[in-house]
């Protein structure tokens, strides 16, 4: 008989992806894509017309969604590219603990109190 071997699995998780695939074409501006690995919201697409080997290619310029910074990428209208799983929560700000985190409400009055201020410029308004 065999020895079974002893496994031991370190992290685990529900096969989920955090990005799916989108024909190239299929896109469309204010939609979000990833662009140098970066989720990023479209800001400008142009096609240009079929070429001499027969593709269109699709250049896109989009702003990236947590910093603001620009990427653009050109790609064959048929190919597919990732589009990331965006969920937009609003909460609002109710009061600051005094190690530093914030207490927060969304609009279905669920309370998180687990984000720290955040550093820089945004943090020192809030303090």
């Amino acid at each position: 008989m065999a020895d079974i071997e002893d496994t031991h699995f370190e992290t685990g998780d529900s096969g989920s992806s955090v990005t799916y695939p989108m024909q190239c074409s299929a896109l469309r501006k204010n939609g979000f894509v990833m662009l140098k690995a970066r989720p990023c919201k479209i800001v400008e697409m142009l096609t240009s017309k079929t070429g001499k080997h027969g593709h269109a290619k699709v250049h896109l310029v989009g702003l990236d969604i947590f910093n603001g910074k620009k990427y653009e990428d050109i790609c064959p209208s048929t190919h597919n590219m990732d589009v990331p799983f965006v969920k937009r929560e609003d909460y609002q700000l109710t009061d600051i603990s005094d190690d530093g985190y914030l207490c927060l409400m969304s609009d279905n009055d669920d309370l998180r109190e687990d984000l720290k201020v955040p550093d820089g410029e945004i943090g020192q308004q809030l303090n």
